[in-house]
């Protein structure tokens, strides 16, 4: 299922004020909220100026040495994604308490330290738990926290490398048929569930997402997988969409939280944990190198692409 995504080249017509307004206009329109034209025209230049720096950011990583790559990620990511708020909250940013990351690491970390294992918490206010509200309509999240392992294991391009390096998979393909896609039967083995049961979950926990015909496990989407929570990602180098077979409490967390979580980590690191980031970057000791640079290789790619969907997708 090739989703059409032609780089930043696809950005292009935003980048135009006079077709910012518009497309802010109708997104406001279709919000009801109050007079849309005149807030597409106040928002126009800060929408534009946000894409354009996470464009210079993004474009930056693609040149530098790994050393700095996650922290001029992380900036590009969080810019590109103020854009995206703009389109649901014209006033954004109404107060301060908006403007944190809204997630904490350990800030030294302990001896014998490994990336897998690091874990980082929700808080209340920032812009982690407002976006997720803001973008995605999920219930707060603050004190939940997640492992590094668990965040890599939520991306499918990475499956590839965590069967060959730990004998594992996390993903099972959804086969594509036109607009109708087919979940695995495999998936009922992993979840436990019958094949009607499975559907009663899937559409009870994520309401009008899942079009389920009368029999198998044929679906169709009713609503974008992109702008919501959804279990289902998409495989960006292979073009089609996986699901998960290890159902949790954030197996449906949307991948730009993904992108987020793990890049916020990793410019920390990179900033503020100089010995070990160092050592990692230059000896490569540990199995965190690969996994960490095969991210950091595919959210260059991966984060302007979910953006992109969120905005303007057909998805």
């Amino acid at each position: 299922m090739d989703i059409r995504f032609n780089g930043w080249k696809g950005y292009s017509f935003l980048f135009s004020a006079e077709n910012t307004q518009v497309f802010l206009k109708n997104k406001y329109l279709k919000q009801h909220i109050e007079n849309p034209e005149q807030k597409a025209f106040e928002n126009c230049y800060a929408f534009i100026y946000y894409l354009e720096h996470g464009q210079v950011y993004y474009k930056q990583a693609e040149n530098s040495p790994l050393i700095i790559k996650p922290i001029l990620l992380f900036y590009g990511l969080v810019h590109l994604l103020k854009a995206c708020i703009l389109t649901i909250n014209p006033l954004y940013p109404e107060n301060t308490s908006v403007l944190a990351h809204g997630v904490t690491t350990r800030k030294r970390k302990k001896q014998n330290y490994q990336f897998f294992q690091d874990e980082i918490k929700f808080q209340k206010n920032g812009l982690f738990p407002y976006m997720s509200e803001t973008l995605f309509h999920m219930e707060q999240l603050e004190g939940d926290k997640l492992s590094m392992g668990d965040l890599l294991q939520m991306l499918p391009e990475l499956d590839d490398l965590f069967g060959r390096l730990e004998g594992m998979k996390n993903f099972v393909k959804v086969a594509a048929q036109s607009d109708q896609f087919i979940i695995s039967e495999k998936l009922l083995d992993h979840f436990h569930m019958s094949e009607n049961r499975l559907k009663e979950f899937l559409s009870a926990k994520f309401k009008d997402l899942f079009l389920f015909s009368d029999e198998g496990l044929t679906f169709s989407f009713g609503d974008s997988a992109f702008r919501r929570p959804c279990p289902i990602k998409y495989h960006l180098e292979d073009k089609y969409f996986a699901f998960p077979i290890h159902k949790h409490n954030f197996f449906h967390l949307p991948e730009l939280l993904v992108h987020y979580l793990l890049l916020y980590n990793l410019s920390m690191i990179a900033r503020y944990e100089t010995e070990w980031w160092g050592e990692l970057t230059k000896m490569t000791p540990t199995k965190d190198y690969p996994f960490i640079n095969t991210f950091l290789d595919l959210t260059i790619e991966k984060g302007p692409f979910l953006i992109y969907q969120y905005l303007v997708g057909e998805f």
